[in-house]
Parts: C-alpha cells; sequence; structure tokens
C-alpha cells in the first residue's frame, strides 16, 4: 500500500473550553475519496481544518508529506470583490511555487472557469453568481492549482438540486485527477448520505470529536457491518434515512 499522504496519530484539538477532535488516529491514502459524515459539531469541519493544517493539535502529530499541495473549499466561498476570471487567477499568480506572471495566470484561470462550465461569466462579479455557481467558481480556484488533497466542506450545503448534481459532477470529475496513476485524493463533509454513497470510497463518521466508524462504504451502508461494528453510526444512518 501506498504512503499515506496525511496521517494523524493521537490528535487532540481543542476550540476553546471544547475538545473538538479526541485522539483521532487516521491515515489517508492517495487516491481515496473519504466522506466525513456526523451530526452538527460532531467534529466533521474541525477534521478538515485539522488536516489542512489551518487548525493545530494540542496532542498529537499531523504528518504530510513535505511537498503535499493541498487546497480548501468552505461551505460558504470566500470570493473577492472582482471578476470571476481574477478571482481564480489571482490564487495562481501569488502562488510563487507556480511561476506564473498575470497573463499565463488568467490564461490557466480561463481554462479552469471552461472546466467548471462557467466561461460565460468569467468578467462577473464574482459575488454576483449564483450559490452554485459561487460553490463552482471556489472549485475552479482549488483546482487550478493542482493539488494533491482537496478538501470541502458541506459543498452541496443550501444548494438546490440542480447545483448540487453539478458540484456532485464535479467533485467526481476532479477526483479522477490528471491521469490514473495520478488520482486526486478527495476528503469533504457531508450531511447527504446519499451523495456519501453515490461518491465516497470510505466513509468516516464521527460523534462528539471521536471516530466511531471508518469502514468501506460498501460496508458502512450495509446495516447488519455497520450495527456490527458501530451501533452509534448505524443508530446515526437509520435515523437519517427513516
Amino acid at each position: 500500500m501506498a504512503s499515506a499522504v496525511v496521517q494523524l496519530r493521537e490528535v487532540s484539538v481543542r476550540l476553546g473550553p471544547v475538545e473538538a477532535l479526541k485522539r483521532v488516529n487516521l491515515g489517508i491514502q492517495p487516491g481515496e475519496r473519504v466522506a466525513l459524515v456526523g451530526a452538527n459539531g460532531s467534529g466533521k469541519s474541525t477534521l478538515l481544518r485539522t488536516v489542512h493544517g489551518l487548525l493545530a493539535p494540542v496532542q498529537g502529530t499531523v504528518d504530510r508529506h513535505p511537498k503535499l499541495r493541498q487546497a480548501m473549499l468552505f461551505q460558504r466561498p470566500h470570493l473577492l470583490r472582482m471578476s470571476a476570471l481574477n478571482n481564480v487567477a489571482l490564487g495562481l499568480w501569488l502562488d510563487r511555487s507556480q511561476g506564473l506572471n498575470w497573463a499565463q495566470s488568467q490564461a490557466r484561470a480561463s481554462g479552469a472557469l471552461q472546466r467548471v462550465g462557467l466561461s460565460a461569466v468569467a468578467q462577473q462579479g464574482g459575488r454576483q453568481l449564483s450559490g452554485g455557481q459561487q460553490q463552482r467558481l471556489a472549485m475552479a480556484r482549488a483546482w487550478v492549482r493542482q493539488p494533491d488533497v482537496l478538501l470541502l466542506d458541506e459543498p452541496t450545503a443550501s444548494l438546490d438540486p440542480h447545483a448540487k448534481r453539478e458540484v456532485e459532477a464535479l467533485m467526481a470529475d476532479f477526483a479522477a485527477g490528471p491521469s490514473p496513476e495520478q488520482p486526486l485524493t478527495l476528503i469533504w463533509a457531508s450531511h447527504n448520505l446519499g451523495q456519501v454513497k453515490r461518491l465516497a470510497t470510505r466513509v468516516i463518521y464521527l460523534e462528539f470529536g471521536q471516530v466511531m466508524a471508518d469502514l468501506p462504504v460498501a460496508d458502512f451502508f450495509n446495516p447488519a457491518v455497520l450495527a456490527q461494528c458501530s451501533p452509534a453510526a448505524h443508530a446515526f444512518v437509520q435515523g437519517e434515512l427513516s
């Protein structure tokens, strides 16, 4: 098995007085599509931010390959007061590892907008786009930097059904990576179990900051297997499906 792209060992994270993650042990392999599920406040967003390096553990370690490229999308995209094109181009231009001048950054950004179906609104303000368009713009901004790991926090929350399908299709497309030999690792938080079943290869169930289940997607959605491995996760799934 390939070395993990990210490895958490006995990781605990505090947010003020709350222990948001409790002694989490987790390894993510290249090319996995890992869905994080659980109730609000279970630790999904905290785990994503810890993997990305935005939160520091108070205990344990997070190991990443030194050349690992990561990008993260938040539930509500943080867009700048500029065109959709420049929202994508600016990050490329500021990333010195890319070595691109402004014209080159805009050219690559244009290709990214085409990839997500937003070429027609390239000159419109990013903040003027619809919710679904804003999420696709944020995905273009992340994908264009060619990350090895893409993290998404509730990427289809608050979107209408059509926009959800568009974002899901992009997630599946991005997960394929630039080639079969170089797949993208996808880690995302979701309340949509149908989406998890369609896209994930692995499901992690969190409760009060603890990993209560970590299973291949087929096992997670097999009631007999899940009930035996994690009664808490089984109760959660049954509650969501009822």
